[in-house]
């Protein structure tokens, strides 16, 4: 599913250069659940960002399904994030104006996706995070961890072959983040792909594989 081979991504800081992601080599197969871990500032959310195809690499080689990113047009690329790569933020990114069910329908509105079929879909992904009472509550009526479930739910509702999440957790209390990670196990033994984000040890321990990211540079734990 992904092969980065050599990659690098570095910014420029006035006259300061930051290696953001340095020579990293990173392979994820189909049913995988990989934990990424790095402090703040260690390049992890660059190397998801390259990942999810909204930055690209100055060097290296990344193949998505087989398939060079370089090969794919700007078009090609927004299809692949709206239907291939299911995203979960450490802000939820809801729309405060709609309900769970409205926010979680939006990418299928977007892939021009049947009426009949969005609500099936929709009323599916809210069932899976067990969220199905509260699909008609805004997000100011829902706690943070309700939230992060409609944004769980909307990433699973395109159908996605892999589920992107950066800092998921990053923003609720050990409780709340006890019953995501459990949703992500859930998704995982359903066969899911996933690659999980985040500066927390105790989350990542939950993941199948663990890689560690500092300085740009990628480290895999031994099993």
């Amino acid at each position: 599913m992904i092969r980065m081979k050599n990659i690098s991504k570095h910014y420029r800081i006035g006259n300061e250069e930051v290696r953001a992601v340095d020579r990293a080599d990173l392979t994820v197969s189909p049913g995988e659940f990989v934990g990424i871990i790095g402090p703040s500032g260690s390049g992890k959310s660059t190397l998801m960002n390259i990942i999810g195809c909204l930055d690209t690499a100055d060097s290296g080689e990344y193949l998505l399904d087989g398939t060079p990113i370089e090969d794919y047009s700007e078009n090609d690329l927004a299809q692949i994030r709206n239907r291939k790569i299911g995203f979960v933020f450490q802000s939820f990114n809801l729309i405060p104006k709609l309900t769970a069910e409205e926010n979680v329908e939006l990418p299928l509105i977007y892939q021009g996706v049947r009426k009949a079929e969005r609500d099936e879909r929709v009323q599916s992904a809210l069932r899976r995070v067990k969220l199905e009472a509260r699909a008609k509550h805004f997000p100011a009526e829902l706690s943070g961890g309700q939230q992060q479930r409609v944004a769980i739910a909307r990433a699973l509702v395109t159908r996605p072959s892999l589920i992107l999440a950066d800092e998921p957790t990053g923003n609720l209390d050990s409780r709340t983040t006890a019953e995501i990670m459990d949703i992500f196990h859930e998704l995982h033994g359903q066969g899911n792909t996933i690659v999980l984000i985040t500066h927390d040890n105790s989350v990542a321990a939950q993941t199948g594989r663990r890689i560690h990211i500092l300085d740009g540079k990628l480290t895999e734990e031994e099993r």
